[in-house]
């Protein structure tokens, strides 16, 4: 399968979950400021990160889900960065999800230039290495959010969130891998 596919595939896995997230609670996600979505995924990345180092984990989550999240949670920051966040869920699920496949789109086009320019590089990376790279940027952002969104030579925050989109599936791709290899 090529890495077009395989990322489609991906993404089509996170979004049939939004879509059920969506479902069962609508998008009251809309109420959050786009520095707590950054402490959500942030959450997501540092449990990822404690399980690759401690090698045990006592809550019985999958990693891969952690990642699907952290996709998910990255399409809702640029939507948020657009539309701003409200005090009201001001949207409907349609409409949510028309916007999760516009950043979805995006993602992946860039993912394709990227891949063209860096050779697949990431394929001879290993998971961890995306989660470190996830923190670093979230790190990253935390700074941006804390000047106020003012950067003198760096990337914006939107750059960052589809980075940790694109890390994090790249290790879902490399989970699906691993299973189909089993």
């Amino acid at each position: 399968m090529q890495t077009n596919e395989q990322f489609a595939k991906a993404i089509s896995t996170c979004k049939e979950i939004f879509e059920k997230k969506l479902f069962d609670y609508g998008a009251a996600w809309r109420i959050l400021r786009p520095e707590s979505i950054t402490d959500q995924i942030f959450i997501k990345a540092k449990r990822i990160r404690s399980f690759e180092i401690k090698k045990k984990q006592k809550i019985n989550e999958s990693i891969e889900n952690e990642f699907i999240a952290i996709i998910n949670y990255a399409l809702m920051a640029l939507i948020q960065l657009e539309l701003k966040p409200t005090e009201i869920v001001d949207i409907s699920n349609s409409e949510a999800i028309k916007l999760y496949d516009k950043y979805a789109d995006f993602a992946m086009e860039l993912m394709i230039k990227k891949n063209h320019d860096y050779d697949e590089a990431w394929r001879s990376m290993r998971i961890s290495s995306y989660t470190d790279l996830i923190l670093m940027k979230l790190y990253r952002i935390k700074q941006i959010e804390d000047n106020k969104g003012q950067t003198l030579i760096s990337e914006g925050i939107d750059s960052n969130y589809y980075d940790i989109g694109n890390y994090a599936v790249f290790a879902i791709i490399k989970f699906d891998e691993k299973k189909q290899n089993n």
